[in-house]
C-alpha cells in the first residue's frame, strides 16, 4: 500500500514489512555458541603460543673460565721489580715477561726458576688471580748457560674440559637440568632455580684444572 503523495506529486517510500512473524525469524547467533578455533592451530598470527606471550623460558646460567689479562700483567710488573731488587737473585739473570698468551720465567738454573715461579704465584694470589689460570711447561735450556720455562694462560673452556664438564653435571642426576657447549662456555638450564644452586656448588667443589667462574644467572 501507497503511503500516498506528497505537495509535489511525488509518490512516498513504499514501507516494506517482513512477510514473516518474528518467531519463524532466524535467530541471531550468541558470541558462547560461535566456533571455538582450535588451540594447536596455525593461524596468520602465528604458532598459538606466539599470540599474547611467549613460553616462560626455563632458568639458566653460564659456565666460564676467564681471566683479568690487566691483574696478570700487574702480577707480572711486581715479580719482575721484586727479582731485579732481591740479593739471591743477584747476577742471575731472573726475569719474568708477559706475552700475548704466556708468561715467560728465566733464569740460570732450573733451581732459581722454580724460586723466580713462587715469587710470581705469590703476586698472582695477592692479585686474586686463580693458579689454574697458569700452565707451565718444561724447564728448557737457553741461550748463556740460562734456562727458561714457558706459562701458559688459560682462558675459556677447551672442547675436551666441555666434555668433562656436561659430564659431571649429567651424573648429577638432576632431573629437567641440562648444559650445552656454546663455544669457550657452557649454557646450563633447569626447570628450578634450586637445582641451578646445586649444580653450582658441585662444580666449586670438584677440581677441573681450571678457574670457573658463573655468569648471566637469569632467573
Amino acid at each position: 500500500m501507497w503511503a500516498g503523495v506528497d505537495l509535489n506529486h511525488r509518490r512516498q517510500c513504499r514501507r516494506v514489512y517482513s512477510p514473516f512473524p518474528l518467531a519463524t525469524r532466524a535467530p541471531t547467533q550468541e558470541p558462547d555458541t560461535l566456533p571455538v578455533p582450535d588451540p594447536g592451530a596455525e593461524t596468520a598470527f602465528g604458532p598459538p603460543h606466539t599470540r599474547g606471550g611467549s613460553l616462560r623460558a626455563m632458568p639458566t646460567f653460564d659456565v666460564v673460565s676467564e681471566i683479568d689479562r690487566q691483574e696478570i700483567r700487574n702480577a707480572v710488573d711486581q715479580a719482575a721489580r721484586e727479582l731485579s731488587t732481591r740479593y739471591d737473585f743477584k747476577g742471575t739473570g731472573s726475569d719474568v715477561e708477559l706475552g700475548d698468551d704466556t708468561i715467560e720465567l728465566k733464569s740460570v738454573s732450573e733451581d732459581r726458576i722454580n724460586a723466580v715461579r713462587q715469587v710470581l704465584e705469590e703476586k698472582l694470589v695477592r692479585r686474586k688471580v686463580s693458579l689454574k689460570a697458569v700452565s707451565y711447561g718444561k724447564v728448557e735450556d737457553a741461550a748463556g748457560s740460562t734456562v727458561r720455562q714457558t706459562a701458559t694462560l688459560n682462558a675459556g673452556i677447551s672442547s675436551d674440559n666441555a666434555r668433562k664438564l656436561n659430564v659431571f653435571i649429567k651424573g648429577l642426576g638432576l632431573k629437567g637440568v641440562q648444559s650445552q657447549t656454546q663455544g669457550d662456555q657452557l649454557r646450563v638450564s633447569a626447570k628450578k632455580r634450586d637445582d641451578l644452586q646445586a649444580v653450582i656448588a658441585a662444580l666449586k667443589e670438584h677440581d677441573f684444572g681450571i678457574p670457573l667462574q658463573f655468569n648471566n644467572f637469569r632467573d
